[in-house]
């Protein structure tokens, strides 16, 4: 509403061409300025600046609205909501049917949890047939760690949709619907983002995956220099986010997680202090230090957070973030068939938990991560 032309408000036709000559062209041209500061420069008087002011600003900013009427529109436009399915019964339930067009969603857990095996399922469902709960739509999957495997893909199909699959050419129709990009370096996934805009209208794409953001930023600063990492990601979010609600198809992204090393005061209650010259000798303490990687504004601007964690020989998927859903926990099993739930009820996590992130041969992961 702040790029609404002053051309069109309906003002006097005198005051609005006044505002014209002196290129105060838009809502937000105008409202910049004090009414001081549009009286010198417009020469014209108090009264007259000041009815016009009121009068763009009835205009350019919304009215209030109620609970019940936002309540009452999502009701009636729950259909135009699209969703991927992920074919995850309990998981599905808790988004309000799977993975929002429109928005970023984020999976992030320790290396080997099951990230990628998702996104290879999330693009086969993507690629399928609407008759078979897919989208029949292109895929355009962004692996910038060289983990994407089109025979684990094709081995999750066959398992997933046996006769779909066992048709004559349908595996490789599908395939083919898929767009694998493998950028080497922060500066040719810049490259690659700017053209993906432009695919997603011509090309009937339904799903962006990027698999992993942590990757690329790793290799583009010097050893623990988290701060610069984050810095380098706020063009990439901010497109990112453009791009999910223009297009208004889902857009996954991965990230990694890290030892949290910081000297500095933690964000929450369970991370606590320790230096990079620490030994670990309690696995399990540092456990609840692992957080995820990109730091606080990534992830204030993912939408759903989906944290893949393993505790007790058990592996979780956890909607730590969701506008939709209360925090809950749903244990999983990597199947040849993909992921699938051992139980369709999650369990609710309780307090700063939600965000906690365990995994099993910790010490391993965290001389990984300190040595990126």
């Amino acid at each position: 509403m702040a790029n609404k032309l002053i051309s069109q408000m309906g003002l006097p036709q005198s005051i609005a061409n006044i505002f014209a000559a002196r290129n105060i062209l838009t809502a937000k041209d105008a409202l910049s300025l004090t009414e001081f500061e549009l009286m010198e420069l417009l020469d014209v008087g108090l009264d007259d600046i000041t009815s016009a002011v009121e009068h763009i600003s009835e205009i350019a900013c919304p009215p209030f609205r109620t609970a019940l009427l936002l309540m009452e529109d999502h009701v009636q436009n729950a259909h135009l909501i699209g969703h991927l399915p992920t074919c995850l019964k309990g998981l599905d339930d808790a988004l309000c049917g799977g993975i929002p067009s429109g928005a970023l969603t984020e999976l992030v857990g320790p290396a080997g949890i099951g990230k990628t095996q998702f996104c290879l399922k999330l693009a086969l469902l993507a690629a399928l047939p609407t008759s078979h709960g897919g989208l029949s739509g292109r895929v355009i999957y962004i692996d910038t760690e060289s983990k994407f495997s089109s025979r684990r893909m094709m081995e999750i199909g066959e398992n997933s949709f046996p006769e779909l699959f066992q048709m004559e050419g349908k595996a490789q129709e599908m395939a083919g619907n898929i767009i694998v990009l493998q950028p080497m370096s922060l500066s040719e996934f810049t490259e690659s983002l700017q053209q993906i805009k432009l695919s997603l209208l011509q090309h009937q794409v339904k799903l962006l995956i990027i698999d992993s953001m942590a990757a690329l930023i790793s290799g583009e600063n010097e050893m623990n220099s988290w701060a610069p990492r984050q810095n380098a990601l706020g063009w990439h979010v901010s497109f990112l986010k453009s791009l999910a609600e223009f297009s208004q198809i889902p857009i996954v992204v991965t990230n990694q997680v890290r030892a949290q090393s910081d000297i500095k005061a933690f964000c929450y209650p369970f991370q606590a202090q320790i230096r990079d010259d620490e030994p670990v000798k309690n696995p399990e303490r540092f456990e609840s230090h692992l957080v995820a990687a990109l730091g606080i504004n990534w992830a204030h601007a993912v939408t759903i957070r989906l944290v893949l964690e393993a505790n007790s020989d058990q592996r979780f998927i956890k909607v730590a973030k969701s506008p939709n859903s209360p925090p809950l926990a749903f244990p999983f099993v990597v199947s040849p068939s993909g992921i699938s739930l051992q139980c369709d009820e999650g369990i609710e996590v309780m307090g700063p938990h939600i965000q906690t992130i365990h995994c099993q041969g910790i010490s391993d992961l965290v001389l990984g991560e300190r040595l990126q």
